[in-house]
């Protein structure tokens, strides 16, 4: 058993990766740091944790520690690793956006590695240090690998992409209230969402370099992202199926439907489902996960398990509620 230690538990994705450990056979989770919290139990903040665990929040960080993840609000994650050093063989796995850039990834002599499996596993497989991706970034990027990887990107690419509140973390906001949010829905960061970012770099590395249109949305539910994502494409239908489908044959959380997809099917999930649809010279592609799983703390286990050379999908092995 690998022990591990998680650095701000209380939010929603911390709140989703403690479940996910708890049930992993063969992580122990030992901590969960919280400077707000200390000697509360963990089911004070995760109620749906009752009779799972009887851990209490600490403000103690052992830093000799197999595997840590860093659930801090974005940029909060550099300053903690400034006051806290970890053993060299501590695994470190960021889930904010401190280190996903290039021109951000090194840092106190470790370089953090993009961790998208299905981008480069074998890269992820030999690194000690992982920049999980974003949640958005995750939906368009398997949206976009197949494409770019046959170099078959060759105009703009428009994207609509809608979130749930959870996206915008458990820190109450005007637009993240209730009475707001329910029977509500609003574009936000138009064409600058912070995500484009790291899309562009995964495109980049497979040379491809398309202008991509992204309009994010919010949307009245809780989780998931909904991401229709089209641009030009000169083949077939069903040679664009084909290619997805080669593309993702060996990736076990990334799957083709050749029926059409909704959200519901991957909520509770580390799955993302993509559709295609051709329309005259146009490319629908469809791209459906769980904002905190697939687009979170489950992709942050699918990348510690490449890394210890377990199986990818140990203690991921999650089946959505659809009814």
């Amino acid at each position: 058993m690998k022990k591990v230690g998680i650095i701000g538990g209380s939010g929603y994705t911390g709140g989703e990766l403690i479940r996910l450990l708890l049930q992993h056979p063969a992580l122990e989770l030992e901590f969960v740091y919280s400077t707000t919290r200390p000697g509360k139990a963990l089911t004070q903040a995760h109620p749906d944790l009752l009779g799972s665990t009887t851990l209490q929040f600490t403000d103690q960080v052992n830093l000799e520690i197999d595997v840590v993840y860093l659930c801090l609000g974005h940029g909060n994650s550099v300053t903690f690793l400034k006051e806290y050093t970890f053993s060299e063989q501590t695994l470190i796995v960021d889930l904010g956006n401190d280190f996903r850039l290039k021109q951000d990834a090194n840092f106190d002599g470790r370089t953090f590695v993009y961790g998208l499996p299905e981008l480069q596993r074998e890269v992820i497989e030999k690194a000690n240090t992982i920049a999980n991706p974003g949640c958005f970034a995750t939906a368009l990027q398997l949206a976009l690998l197949p494409l770019a990887k046959t170099e078959s990107l060759k105009s703009d690419v428009h994207v609509h992409a809608t979130t749930g509140s959870t996206g915008a973390g458990v820190g109450l906001s005007p637009t993240s209230h209730f009475s707001w949010r329910n029977n509500n829905f609003s574009w936000y960061k138009p064409f600058t969402h912070q995500h484009l970012g790291e899309i562009h770099q995964s495109l980049e590395q497979l040379h491809s370099t398309p202008k991509i249109h992204f309009l994010p949305h919010r949307g009245d539910f809780t989780r998931g992202i909904f991401a229709t994502v089209y641009t030009e494409y000169n083949g077939s239908l069903a040679q664009a199926q084909s290619l997805y489908q080669n593309f993702y044959n060996t990736h076990p959380f990334t799957h083709v439907s050749d029926e059409e997809i909704s959200l519901k099917s991957v909520i509770n999930s580390n799955n993302c489902f993509l559709h295609l649809h051709k329309h005259e010279n146009l490319l629908l592609i469809t791209s459906i996960l769980d904002n905190l799983i697939k687009g979170a703390a489950g992709q942050a286990l699918q990348n510690t398990n490449l890394i210890m050379g377990w199986e990818e999908n140990l203690g991921l092995q999650l089946k959505a509620s659809t009814f």
